[in-house]
């Protein structure tokens, strides 16, 4: 099996879908003549020609506009936004067009439209540049919100979400796009809503996705020193949120810790909380344990980034309080 970067695995994804369906078209900022702002959309100018690979204006609102149109009317855009900070701007287009289209129309028109970018934290890019939008769009009727943490789960998702007839919010990160990982060079697909079980584990379950997942896995080898063994769960999507996957595991380990790059106020980890508590009180040996940013603009200082942000010692920490080591 191959080895490829994670941005190598999303443009294998965009160029297989765009050879397969010819309705499959990529617009945004940079992704056309400059190969795209992190280069995921290298070379497919040269393949696919100005009417398919398609550089906009600085314009969110209009080209999210843009797209849902073409998506009404039975063509298939990616649109990348180069943050999804910048989707703010675009978020009327997102909200009340694209995720309410089949609704309000009865069924009539279906929107098949993919919107992707980073998310999160990538450095010190500073308080409007650094923010996590996922439950945000996650609270939307009529959207599915994807999450990849890893180049395999990038490939087999995009591709699920390019063939999608519904409106997705495909989530990446800056800090990913060189990570490498076994990619086959077979098609291959991933249903969306489907959690993956990345380590097993008896003692205590930690769930988190996107790149969060680094922090959940590297604590997980912390804690193995310790004789702890940690489930980590990667949801993939948040909305569909695969449930069922988290509730089996509690119900082996009786132990819960959530781990998100985002506020904590009407989180994903507080819905999954409320779930947990729903249909597997009895099974918990501990109250559950969530690990968020602290409920703050992300500041610039480096140091203080590191303060707010989900961490290995946090994760680690939090099992032990779980597990009532501390």
């Amino acid at each position: 099996m191959r080895e490829i970067q994670y941005r190598e695995a999303l443009r294998e994804a965009m160029n297989e879908e765009m050879r397969r369906d010819a309705r499959v078209f990529l617009m945004g900022e940079e992704v056309a003549e400059y190969n795209g702002a992190y280069k995921v959309s290298q070379g497919m100018l040269d393949e696919f020609g100005p009417d398919r690979v398609i550089d906009t204006p600085i314009s969110e609102l209009g080209f999210a506009g843009i797209g849902v149109g073409a998506a009404a009317n039975g063509i298939r855009p990616i649109v990348e936004f180069m943050t999804f900070n910048f989707s703010l701007v675009a978020i009327d287009q997102i909200i009340n067009a694209a995720a309410k289209l089949y609704s309000m129309s009865g069924g009539q028109y279906n929107c098949p439209i993919v919107f992707r970018g980073p998310t999160g934290n990538a450095g010190q890019l500073g308080a409007q540049h650094s923010q996590n939008f996922e439950n945000w769009f996650a609270n939307t009727p009529g959207l599915k919100v994807v999450v990849p943490s890893n180049p395999y789960d990038a490939k087999g998702l995009l591709k699920t979400a390019i063939r999608d007839d519904d409106p997705i919010i495909f989530m990446e990160s800056e800090v990913m796009y060189g990570d490498k990982g076994d990619v086959p060079a077979e098609e291959y697909l991933i249903p969306i809503g489907v959690a993956d079980i990345k380590r097993a584990g008896t003692d205590v379950t930690i769930v988190s996705f996107g790149k969060i997942m680094k922090v959940a896995l590297a604590a997980a080898q912390e804690l193995e020193k310790e004789n702890i063994s940690a489930e980590v769960i990667d949801l993939r999507s948040v909305r569909p949120i695969d449930y069922a996957a988290v509730v089996e595991s509690v119900k082996k380990t009786n132990r819960l810790v959530i781990v998100e790059e985002a506020w904590p106020l009407s989180s994903i980890a507080t819905e999954i909380t409320y779930h947990i508590q729903k249909h597997a009180f009895d099974y918990l040996d501990a109250p559950i344990q969530r690990i968020n940013n602290f409920d703050a603009p992300l500041p610039y200082a480096a140091t203080l980034i590191q303060a707010i942000l989900p961490n290995v010692e946090k994760t680690v920490k939090a099992v032990k309080t779980v597990m009532y080591r501390n």
